[in-house]
């Protein structure tokens, strides 16, 4: 079953993305959900018209994902947290908190497109997060949990 993809799916395509994928998964997840659409040859040629017309658009975002990035690239976010005696968090850092340090830096990116390499965080320490940007564009940086 041939779908065009509405939004982002974790692990299946971008949004605008043709996709091929079993036909409970299309019919009973996707479609109800909003996430897809199903792709007839009508709405596959206003898909491909609209694609045209976005192209020069998507230039501009995909250079603004790329700046982005630049200012990613190499840096080392802190983030505050109430540790015990042993080391050990009280709760754990995740997203949101990671979301929260950015912004304070001037750097707005959704906790949606954050991902934590080794969640749950749980220790104080250095850890990877990856910013997935753009569809083309993925940067990874570290962040560095702390004691309060």
């Amino acid at each position: 079953m041939e779908l065009i993809l509405k939004k982002n799916v974790d692990k299946l395509g971008y949004k605008d993305d043709v996709v091929t994928v079993k036909p409970g998964y299309g019919r009973n997840f996707l479609i109800p959900q909003g996430y897809a659409i199903l792709a007839t040859p009508s709405t596959l040629r206003a898909h491909e018209e609209m694609l045209k017309q976005r192209s020069h658009k998507e230039t501009k975002v995909k250079e603004e994902a790329q700046a982005l990035a630049a200012k990613l690239d190499g840096l080392t976010v802190t983030i505050g947290a109430k540790v015990g005696e042993n080391g050990k968090i009280f709760g754990s850092v995740n997203t949101i908190q990671l979301a929260d340090a950015l912004k304070k830096m001037d750097i707005d990116i959704d906790r949606k497109s954050l991902k934590i390499k080794d969640e749950p965080i749980k220790d104080a320490g250095t850890y990877e997060a990856e910013a997935n940007l753009h569809k083309e564009v993925k940067q990874v940086f570290h962040f560095e949990v702390v004691g309060e």
